[in-house]
């Protein structure tokens, strides 16, 4: 009898997501990655098939951290170098689109429904959106209290209702500002935030750095989800670079090991009940990464 019930107790636990069981590899689930690996390994865009096979591999102009799968599979990504900008490349490694910058970094970019790319520029921090012609079609200026330009802003989004979306890394802030500039909603308080995504339902996830967590804060800033280190301490969550929620309402969180390599996992998926779903490491391959992505 309390064999049984010990059992029926774990099985409780199980389906609620309090236990863990063992972790699988992204491979068990068909998934395909890719990630820019930056730190102490070399700054490249790898992608990985179901079978973890080095499938492609790029090698950026210079620092860049932020890419983007566009639907003709080519990728886009933010180069932060002398000079900077946002360059499209297919998987055969042809350039077929290069904005250059005046700024002095552009490290965090997006292409829009309309086909204009939307670019984080720092010194002045601000969002460019600029045509197919690299012709700037709008500027929105972005808030920000941090001086030095290369924290000033990583990812950014433009909303549906028009307004930008910035997770802005050194001040440790998530703002949304209208086409003026104006703010119209934050959530500080975290830590070198990576990126923040409006989700469907009108909540904002956010990725909090080196708090080692991510959180979903509704519209008057309530925490209703958050993932931490100490929820999987087998990961080794150093810092929450990245996230990506799934269609399945999962998120893949990228774990950059900045002084941790070597050691945990380098991203993962969990679920809204913190189960673990599969990780990702492999340390004889790379270092550390920052953005990860899974090929849906």
């Amino acid at each position: 009898m309390i064999r049984r019930t010990l059992a029926w107790t774990l099985s409780l636990l199980l389906v609620a997501g309090f236990a863990t069981t063992a972790h699988a590899d992204p491979a068990e689930t068909g998934r395909k990655l890719m990630f820019f690996e930056y730190g102490k390994g070399p700054n490249r865009l790898l992608e990985l098939d179901a079978a973890g096979k080095i499938v492609w591999e790029h090698k950026p102009p210079s620092i860049a951290v932020i890419f983007q799968v566009l639907p003709n599979g080519n990728v886009l990504y933010a180069y932060g170098g002398k000079p900077t900008g946002v360059r499209e490349v297919t998987r055969e490694g042809e350039e077929v689109w290069n904005y250059v910058s005046k700024c002095p970094q552009v490290l965090g970019c997006e292409r829009l429904s309309n086909g204009n790319t939307l670019v984080a520029e720092q010194g002045p921090c601000q969002a460019v959106e600029v045509s197919p012609k690299g012709e700037v079609v709008h500027i929105t200026p972005l808030t920000t209290n941090v001086e030095n330009y290369h924290l000033q802003v990583r990812n950014i989004h433009k909303l549906e209702n028009g307004n930008i979306l910035a997770a802005h890394e050194g001040e440790g802030a998530a703002r949304e500002v209208d086409p003026k500039g104006k703010v119209v909603w934050e959530y500080t308080g975290v830590e070198n935030a990576g990126d923040a995504q409006r989700l469907p339902n009108g909540n904002t996830l956010i990725s909090c750095g080196t708090q080692k967590r991510v959180i979903e804060v509704t519209p008057d800033k309530k925490i209703v989800w958050e993932f931490q280190a100490s929820d999987a301490p087998e990961l080794n969550l150093t810092w929450a670079s990245s996230i990506q929620r799934l269609k399945n309402g999962n998120v893949v969180i990228g774990n950059f090991l900045r002084g941790q390599e070597g050691k945990g996992a380098h991203a993962f998926e969990v679920t809204r009940e913190k189960r673990i779903v599969w990780k990702w490491e492999d340390h004889s391959r790379i270092q550390s990464l920052t953005t990860v992505r899974v090929l849906e």
